[in-house]
This record gives C-alpha cells, sequence and structure tokens, in this order.
C-alpha cells in the first residue's frame, strides 16, 4: 500500500506533440519521442525545469563560458569560471585569477562523513568483497557477509551535474551555503578505525573534489600497505570527470579492492542533457571504456560496475539495451545494476518504477549477452504504468 497514491496520479502532457501519460513528467514539460526526434524544440523546454531551480538556490544556469574566465578542466563541463565566480558545480571558484574549493583550501571539503554497517545498501552489493567474499583474504577481512565491520560513507556537497531526479539534492544547498566541511586529517583517522573495511565517496559527486578525495586516499592506502589492514577505496560518481583523475580514481580502487560505480544517466545525448542539465554522453562512455580496460586485470573482484537509473517514460528499453550493448562491447563480464527510481527532487510527479519496465530491460540485457545483471532496490518496483 506504501506507493498507492501513484495508481491515481494524474497524466502528464507533452507539451509539443500532445501526448497524455502517467510517464510524461508536467516539469520536463516534453515526452521522450520529441526528445529524440524534435530535440530542438524539445529540449529548451526540458532545460527549464533546471535553470529555476538553479536560479532560485544561486548555481549557474548552465557551465559558464565568458571569455575572461579561468578555464577549469576538472571535469566535461570545462567551465570558464568568471572572476569571483563559481562553476556548474558550484564548488569551484576563481579566487584572483587561481581555482580553488569554496573553501578556500583544497584539504578542506564540503561535505559530511558516517559509518555505514556493513551489509550496505551499495550500488555494487551485488558483486562487492565486503558481502560475497570476493577477492578473500587479500581484500576482505572474511568468508562472507563483513558483520562488525563498516563502511566510511563520505558525502560531498556539492555535483557537476544538476539531476532532476537526484535522491540528494540537498547537496546542493550545501554548496551554496559551504557548509558543513570536513577535512583531509579528520577523513584519514575516521579511516584508521579498525572497524572499517572500505572508504566510499559519493554525494553530489566526488568529481568537484577529485584533489581532496584522491590525496586522502593515497594516505589511507598508504599506511593500509604499511601495517597490512584492509581499506578498500571506492566510489559512486557519474562518471564525468576529466579522464586523466578518472585513472587515478580507479588505479586506487584497483589497488585496494574497491570498486568503481558509474551511474551512466542515458544514452541518447538530448535525453541526457534533459534529465541532467548537461550533454555528458560522451565524456561518459570515454571513461566507462577507460575503466573498464583495466577490468581483466583483476577479474577476482569487477572493478567496474555500471549502474542504470529506470527513470519512466525517458530511461526505457532503447537507452537501456544502447548502454548495455556499449558496455558489452568492452566487457561482457562487467556487471550492470538497473535501479528502480522513486519520486524525487523535480521529477516527484512520475511514478516509481515499474516491474514490467524492470523485467523488460533484464531481459534486453541478457539478450545482448552481459553475464551479470542485477536489479537493485526491487522493493520499489510496483504496477504502475
Amino acid at each position: 500500500m506504501r506507493f498507492m497514491p501513484f495508481l491515481q496520479r494524474k497524466t502528464g502532457k507533452c507539451s509539443i506533440c500532445g501526448k497524455e501519460h502517467v510517464t510524461i513528467s508536467s516539469n520536463i514539460g516534453v515526452c521522450i519521442d520529441c526528445l529524440r526526434n524534435n530535440s530542438e524544440k524539445a529540449l529548451p523546454i526540458a532545460l527549464k525545469a533546471h535553470y529555476r531551480f538553479r536560479e532560485n538556490i544561486g548555481l549557474p544556469t548552465e557551465p559558464p563560458k565568458p571569455d575572461n574566465g579561468k578555464l577549469c578542466s576538472y571535469c566535461g563541463n570545462m567551465c570558464r569560471i568568471p572572476p569571483n565566480g563559481i562553476g556548474f558545480c558550484g564548488i569551484i571558484s576563481n579566487i584572483n585569477g587561481l581555482l580553488s574549493f569554496r573553501t578556500r583550501k583544497w584539504k578542506e571539503a564540503v561535505g559530511l562523513y558516517y559509518l555505514d554497517p556493513h551489509p550496505t545498501n551499495c550500488v555494487a552489493e551485488k558483486v562487492c568483497p565486503a558481502n560475497t567474499s570476493r577477492g578473500y583474504p587479500e581484500y576482505t577481512s572474511s568468508k562472507g557477509i563483513e558483520y562488525g565491520y563498516y563502511n566510511l560513507a563520505v558525502f560531498y556537497g556539492g555535483c557537476n551535474f544538476d539531476c532532476l531526479f537526484c535522491q540528494n539534492y540537498d547537496h546542493k544547498i550545501m554548496a551554496t551555503k559551504t557548509r558543513p566541511t570536513m577535512t583531509a586529517d579528520e577523513l584519514y583517522k575516521a579511516s584508521m578505525n579498525p572497524r572499517v573495511t572500505c572508504i566510499c565517496y559519493f554525494g553530489g559527486d566526488p568529481g568537484p573534489f577529485a584533489v581532496h578525495a584522491l590525496y586522502v586516499s593515497r594516505k589511507i592506502l598508504k599506511t593500509a600497505k604499511e601495517k597490512g589492514l584492509i581499506k578498500r577505496i571506492c566510489w559512486e560518481t557519474n562518471g564525468y570527470e576529466n579522464p586523466v583523475i578518472m585513472k587515478e580514481m580507479a588505479k586506487l580502487s584497483f589497488e585496494s579492492g574497491g570498486i568503481v560505480k558509474i551511474d551512466f544517466k542515458a544514452w541518447t545525448p538530448e535525453v541526457y542533457k534533459a534529465l541532467t542539465g548537461v550533454d555528458a554522453s560522451k565524456r561518459v562512455r570515454e571513461n566507462v571504456k577507460l575503466v573498464g580496460k583495466m577490468f581483466n586485470e583483476r577479474p577476482e573482484i569487477p572493478l567496474l560496475v555500471v549502474s542504470i537509473l529506470l527513470v519512466p517514460g525517458y530511461v526505457d528499453v532503447y537507452e537501456v539495451s544502447k548502454i548495455g550493448e556499449y558496455v558489452a562491447s568492452i566487457n561482457d563480464k562487467i556487471p550492470i545494476v538497473l535501479l528502480a527510481f522513486h519520486p524525487e527532487h523535480r521529477l516527484n510527479d512520475l511514478p516509481p518504477t515499474s516491474r514490467r519496465h524492470a523485467e523488460e530491460c533484464l531481459k534486453e540485457l541478457k539478450k545482448i549477452g552481459l553475464k551479470e545483471i542485477y536489479i537493485g532496490n526491487w522493493w520499489l518496483l510496483g504496477n504502475y504504468y
């Protein structure tokens, strides 16, 4: 009965073709067919939902590109940040011609951290050493689930995307207020808890905070190696990082028994931009390929896991199948996790993912030949459309 109200939800209407359906978001304003086939008209309408919210909280509506801006190459947005201005992520600023966190200290990031007991609801839980014994005894402390041990969950306040469906959208408020903050030393000390076996960076997204995360991770792994400790470094990211940064992130996960979890939002560039505010499709594909090429070097634990959020009406079987084909062309052993959508943020007018939607996507991925496919948070699925 938990999601019963969605069964009575009114249908949305596409402002271009006039189609009506429960899986058309009134906040986006257009259907997926118009985004794919009439993007010149459809995309500007969809982007309005991003602009309204970001203007209200003081974030740039688009990646800034003024002639007098300082180039930031941390991610695919390639912002040119104006003097005393901020990038699209809300975190990187131009202070007297130098790029810096808005905290003004590279070792102090916006965010918070906490201990999350194993087993935890991780995107990669089906293949994680903490839950499966994969990589035992080098990368996990016990056979079976690591009961009594913890993941140090590091939540960064800021992101280089503007996902309309973000479940942790308070990170945007954290970015604008630049609080709370955490130092690299605080994270290092917390990670040295003998019961912490993995450190997972998420948010928001770890991308804008790469300098901070990479610094503390290297320090953690240096100590872990000296003392024979298990400290897996994991990332939950949108995969939009500069490839040089992405490679460093993947190296740390590879060395420690951790996993890089890339959330592949969509395949069609226009759908990608309608959902996230930026067309990240090309850069994300590059980074999936970059990490995927390292996959066979550590076969006992998947280095890369690709997740796909099944947004009703927008991330359909076609989008999923094209992502699946691409991943399979790199390595058919890369696990894919299909995630059920729950109405959040600006897409609170859509229903949760229907069971039929998830099952059709699962069937399609199996047909492509991928070896490991999972449905995450299946308890959200229902008969909604």
